[in-house]
């Protein structure tokens, strides 16, 4: 049986290029044939691409990729498989930022083996962690914004100058909406909700 090289890359949304891990992936002998591409989150191993690739491997392939965490970020998982591919299949894994990441040269000996398990379990290790920090950030920086009472997302647009002026026109029907648009440059939506806002206040101040 001929034993086949084959990589794998994973990118976190659709918008992402994978384009740096493919490059490495070819540099490092895979044929653009045998890559697997999977464009979505790494919080578990449900993924079409990694899937259809498992199905493939055989006893003596090689599994290429370029950092650990392109298998997930889950330091359980990660382990469980690295595990699988290894002891199950048999295949061999390399990993081309961690050359200490190569089964194909720490199988060889015991104390190659060794050193690959504790590296990998160390690094898997790091890979959760780093990824929970960023999400303790993110929560920590969303709760300071909104004790700050700082507006989260995008900006909230501000009604024009002129605005009333305008809105005045057209309710009179003296210009038409296109022409309204135009003036204010707004699209359709904003000025119908300034237009609403206007409205609310005006009932406010006669109540």
């Amino acid at each position: 049986m001929n034993c086949k090289l084959y990589g794998y890359a994973r990118v976190s949304s659709k918008d992402q290029n994978q384009g740096r891990q493919t490059e490495a992936l070819r540099d490092a002998g895979v044929e653009a044939e045998s890559i697997f591409i999977d464009k979505l989150s790494g919080k578990d191993f449900e993924r079409a691409e990694y899937l259809r690739l498992k199905a493939v491997l055989n006893k003596g392939d090689v599994l290429v990729i370029k950092s650990i965490d392109r298998l997930g970020r889950n330091y359980n998982e990660i382990i469980s498989e690295w595990k699988t591919i290894t002891k199950d299949f048999k295949a061999h894994i390399k990993v081309i930022d961690l050359p200490l990441l190569d089964t194909t040269q720490s199988g060889k000996d015991l104390t190659g083996t060794f050193i690959a398990d504790i590296v990998l379990q160390i690094l898997s290790y790091v890979a959760e962690l780093e990824w929970d920090n960023i999400h303790q950030r993110q929560a920590e920086g969303i709760a300071l914004a909104k004790a700050q009472g700082k507006h989260l997302g995008r900006p909230r647009i501000t009604r024009p100058e002129g605005f009333t002026e305008v809105y005045e026109q057209w309710n009179n029907k003296d210009i038409n909406l296109d022409s309204a648009l135009e003036k204010l440059n707004l699209k359709r939506t904003m000025f119908f909700q300034f237009t609403r806002e206007l409205r609310s206040e005006r009932k406010g101040k006669q109540a």
